[in-house]
């Protein structure tokens, strides 16, 4: 019995006669021995029947409760459907239901109330310094555009290391989800009786980052060799505490810095296709939040990279918010990590301003020209017929990305981009859109999704034992997400599809080992780095099962 209730274990049907002799398993299953093959064609049939996205999400998590290889299996093979259900806006519907449902608790729990409890925790966990590659934390202040829902926000930290399995390799027992559990702001969880995280308003200030340093420490202490990934910060805390590490440790954020590194790939995709270089590319980005702020520099650094200065980058950026233009005469509101992309005063003295000195969008097109226009705004058709046709009128393929999801929120849909450019337009987009015909022409859509690049980047920091994620690590996966298509044929998507993510991976983790050995930064020896690659890669099949 103890097998079949382990999820690492159990095979369900597909036991063996001799393990089901072995094991004690006789009379305990059906009398049919199948094969898992049949079992995941008898898993998605039930999937499919499924009414809706959260029943679907239930039904997932149920089944990697108890037959991890079959899910990981099922969800392998149908990874474009399955992810948005396994993560994205579906697990934060799960999320929200968190506290009324009874699931089998997965990971590990921190309390901001007890932290003198963190090595216990780990502890009790039961991994040994040598088991763990990847520990991924959340404190779930800003998650999937749902904002604060505390303790449910575990269910972020395990949906995201499941893609990491299913679409990079990463073996599923040497993985940590952790909850950093600060409290929530949202009155109506921690005044439900049902809630089950901490009861208070989320600590702030220096009890906050001494928890985060406890933290770190720990972790850092008891899995030497294990990379950090922070999930779904408040972009301040995550900034503050991406700067505070990532020059000590492996660690990074997806959120800071993988947004800005799949969105490079599909820009060095369509800068091939233009023929105008990088450095060369004026860019507006309409949202300057933390996923704006994290493409602008992401580019910034990729046009220091092609020659130039640091000064002469940042001034080919230029972001707009929902205010207007950033702009140095605004410091006062804005956050740290927006003042870097603050324009000066004098650029702007003869532009035409709205209501409060404010600098919009349509005003920032119309003067700057841009080659490159991006949005991360969450602003629904920001993108109008009139700005996109003023910028297709002052270049010849204007590369627009509307980034902002889900679809609803989008800034521009990709068919009237291509309508409003006479199909000039490169674009790429956050949600995924059906394919677009247009006088005859048929244009793939790319789908900017960070699946892209994440589960690549970890897998080639963890086979090289990197003892830091640097920028050229990033670089190096952008430039490998885009060495995979071609865009000479009209219509190219600028990225691969998400159906060969498996193959993507070990395309991205190979050019991220190879970064981290010319930096430096590897602590094992990569003599044949495709090979390496290819045996670390945990596959989803059955092991025989023997007795102890």
């Amino acid at each position: 019995m103890a097998v079949l209730n382990s999820p690492v274990l159990n095979k369900g049907t597909a036991f063996s006669a001799e393990e089901r002799t072995a094991l004690s398993l006789t009379g305990l299953l059906p009398p049919d021995i199948g094969t898992l093959k049949t079992q995941v064609k008898s898993a998605y049939s039930q999937y499919v029947k499924l009414p809706d996205s959260l029943s679907k999400n239930i039904f997932l998590t149920a089944l990697h409760d108890r037959n991890e290889v079959l899910f990981f299996k099922l969800f392998s093979e149908h990874l474009p459907e399955m992810i948005p259900i396994v993560n994205d806006l579906t697990v934060g519907k799960a999320m929200q239901q968190y506290q009324h449902e009874s699931r089998r608790p997965r990971g590990v729990y921190l309390s901001i109330d007890h932290p003198n409890s963190i090595e216990d925790a780990f502890a009790n966990f039961g991994a040994c310094a040598e088991d763990i590659d990847l520990i991924l934390a959340t404190d779930a202040e800003r998650i999937l555009g749902l904002g604060d829902w505390g303790i449910g926000g575990i269910e972020v930290s395990i949906g995201k290391l499941a893609i990491y399995t299913a679409a990079g390799g990463i073996d599923p027992t040497r993985v940590i989800p952790v909850m950093l559990d600060v409290g929530t702001n949202r009155e109506s969880l921690y005044e439900n009786p049902m809630y089950i995280g901490n009861r208070h308003a989320r600590v702030r200030g220096t009890p906050y980052d001494a928890f985060i340093d406890a933290y770190v420490t720990a972790v850092t202490k008891l899995f030497p060799h294990a990379l950090l990934q922070w999930e779904d910060f408040a972009p301040t805390n995550g900034r503050h505490i991406l700067e505070k590490y990532r020059g000590r440790v492996c660690t990074f954020s997806d959120d800071m810095q993988g947004t800005g590194a799949i969105t490079l790939a599909a820009a060095i995709s369509a800068v091939r296709c233009s023929g105008t270089p990088l450095r060369n590319q004026r860019v507006v980005i309409f949202g300057a939040g933390a996923a704006g702020i994290s493409i602008a520099a992401q580019l910034c650094d990729a046009m220091m990279r092609n020659g130039l200065t640091r000064d002469v980058a940042v001034s080919r950026i230029w972001c707009v918010d929902r205010q207007g233009l950033l702009s140095a005469d605004r410091a006062d509101e804005m956050l740290d990590f927006q003042k870097t992309y603050a324009r000066p005063v004098s650029e702007r003295k003869d532009w035409k301003q709205g209501k409060e000195n404010s600098i919009g969008l349509a005003e920032v097109v119309r003067r700057v020209r841009p080659t490159m226009l991006i949005g991360t705004s969450t602003v629904a058709g920001g993108f109008t017929e009139e700005i996109v046709r003023q910028m297709a009128g002052d270049t010849e393929r204007p590369i627009i990305f509307a980034l902002s999801k889900p679809a609803e929120e989008i800034e521009a849909h990709p068919a009237n981009l291509i309508a409003w450019t006479n199909g000039r337009a490169l674009v790429a987009t956050g949600s995924p859109f059906a394919p677009v015909t247009f006088k005859g022409v048929t244009y793939s859509i790319a789908h900017v999704n960070n699946a892209m690049l994440y589960p690549g980047l970890v897998l080639g920091a963890i086979v090289a034992r990197a003892s830091r994620i640097s920028d050229s690590m990033f670089a190096a996966a952008a430039n490998a997400v885009s060495s995979l298509v071609t865009v000479r044929q009209p219509g190219s998507s600028l990225l691969p599809h998400i159906d060969d993510l498996r193959a993507v991976s070990m395309t991205v983790a190979g050019a991220v080992a190879e970064a981290a050995d010319s930096e430096g930064l590897a602590r094992v020896r990569l003599s044949n780095i495709g090979q390496q690659i290819q045996d670390a890669m945990w596959q989803p099949e059955y092991r025989h099962i023997t007795a102890a």
